[in-house]
């Protein structure tokens, strides 16, 4: 007599599909929070945060003079140095207004990072960073800009 094999059972249509590890066993993969959750951003965008937070801060009193200026954040400096950077990694670089471009300041985020011990350290020199390049875009001192400058 031939051997013939057991029917196997149909799945349901209304049955959940199976849960299954991937292949090399690591268990269920995807997302650890829900994309509405605070945690679920990234570090690059809570920087930007921190970057718009310093930049309205210094907004509400110098509005005017910084009309038109846009603000922007890049990960790493261009390799080539300015010719005023004397040695060192920038945090941030200012662009005068030239030829119908509007001026800019550009922070740059990983120098930044690297520097702060903390999260509060962190939005502090983010802070001090775009003061810093707003007085030297608008011919002033840090202290003329923010009162409460503190410098590094």
């Amino acid at each position: 007599m031939p051997f013939v094999a057991p029917a196997l059972p149909t799945p349901q249509a209304d049955a959940a599909p199976a849960r299954r590890r991937d292949r090399r066993g690591r268990g269920l993969r995807g997302p650890l929070l829900p994309p509405g959750a605070p945690a679920h951003r990234s570090r690059s965008e809570r920087f930007d945060d921190l970057v718009l937070d310093a930049v309205e801060d210094v907004e509400r009193t110098w509005a005017r003079q910084l009309a038109g200026t846009e603000f922007a954040v890049e990960d790493v400096p261009p390799s080539d140095p300015a010719p005023w950077e004397a040695g060192g990694v920038p945090l941030g670089r200012c662009f005068p207004a030239h030829a119908g471009q509007p001026a800019r300041v550009v922070v740059y985020r990983r120098p930044v990072e690297l520097r702060a011990v903390d999260d509060e350290d962190l939005a502090d020199l983010v802070h001090d960073v775009v003061v810093e390049q707003i007085a030297h875009l608008l011919a002033r001192t840090p202290e003329e800009i923010d009162p409460h400058f503190e410098g590094r």
